[in-house]
């Protein structure tokens, strides 16, 4: 699982959603212990973000409240929907494969008609208070498990002028407080019923994706030099298509 989350907390296709599939594959019963490890190893992808971009979050307090306003419009959300999130949303298989075959429809679409402007910002410095607090709007569409916080990340920006490689890495820095925040609300509300052999589960999920994402961020930003998402939206509509051919 750590290793699942690791690979795909950054890429456009949902790690929550992966996590949920890939719990059903191994046959891991849904219980309120595994829905907060599903949390809880995201901050393991987030602490690699920390250790490679820790310069840039170190000299510019200008984009630290950048990052703020776009993680605002989700905290107040998933604040007050969180009991519908961990009780319904982290259950339901069939949310998360129409939100990854859907999700990758709208990705492949975007990408075929999106075009990038000579204008586009390149740094994060230029981007306005209005495209950090509209970036953070379309991320807390990923709420829902299997949109993908980074693939609603990384349309908005696009669409609101910013490079490839500028939304990226603004979508890298977003998810720090996002999932610290996420896991902070779900450790406060649940870690008193864990047992010593679940933290130490937890504590073995964290190291694991941290390990695994700091290779997936480099991947990333190579990949963006001269690829487009859509294969990423082809791979989740097959995955969703497949995973529904093996329910039914």
């Amino acid at each position: 699982m750590g290793i699942v989350e690791g690979i795909t907390e950054f890429l456009p296709i949902s790690s929550t959603g992966h996590l949920m599939l890939t719990a059903r594959f191994l046959g891991i019963t849904q219980t309120e212990f595994v829905k907060s490890f599903e949390i809880a190893i995201q901050s393991g992808a987030i602490l690699a973000v920390v250790l490679l971009y820790y310069k840039t979050l170190l000299k510019s307090i200008n984009i630290w409240k950048k990052i703020m306003a776009a993680f605002l419009p989700t905290a107040i959300i998933a604040g007050l929907l969180y009991k519908v999130i961990k009780g319904f949303l982290l259950e339901s298989s069939t949310v998360v494969l129409w939100a990854l075959f859907l999700g990758g429809l709208a990705l492949i679409i975007f990408e075929v008609f999106h075009r990038e402007k000579q204008s586009a910002l390149a740094e994060l410095s230029q981007m306005s208070y209005t495209q950090a607090l509209l970036i953070g709007l379309f991320q807390s569409l990923a709420i829902i498990p299997g949109i993908s916080r980074s693939a609603a990340t990384i349309i908005a920006g696009l669409g609101l002028g910013l490079k490839r490689k500028a939304i990226v890495e603004f979508s890298f820095l977003l998810a720090i407080p996002t999932m610290a925040a996420a896991m902070a609300l779900d450790l406060t509300k649940s870690a008193y019923a864990f047992s010593r052999l679940e933290f130490l589960v937890l504590a073995v999920g964290f190291f694991t994706s941290f390990l695994v994402a700091l290779t997936a961020i480099r991947f990333l930003l190579i990949f963006i030099r001269a690829h487009t998402f859509i294969s990423f939206g082809v791979y989740r509509m097959l995955l969703a298509a497949l995973f529904w051919l093996k329910i039914r």
